[in-house]
């Protein structure tokens, strides 16, 4: 399972992606999980896409597709 995340930022999330779905685990350990069926950008996304996102304070926002998930 590939862990995408920058240098540029400091993030207190992981995301990773597998079997469907979309995997955020915060700095406490709590993960949740996210079908991709919700997010059709993220599901046809390249890994570089997928990579560039950075942390909000409502939750994750992918720059290059423009896709919020809020967590």
């Amino acid at each position: 399972m590939p862990l995408f995340s920058s240098s540029k930022h400091k993030k207190e999330v992981k995301v990773t992606f597998a079997n469907g779905l979309l995997f955020v685990e915060r700095a406490d350990g709590k993960q949740q999980a996210f079908p991709l069926e919700w997010f059709p950008q993220l599901m046809n996304a390249t890994e570089e896409e997928r990579g560039d996102w950075k942390q909000t304070a409502t939750g994750i926002h992918f720059n290059a597709l423009d896709v919020d998930v809020a967590l």
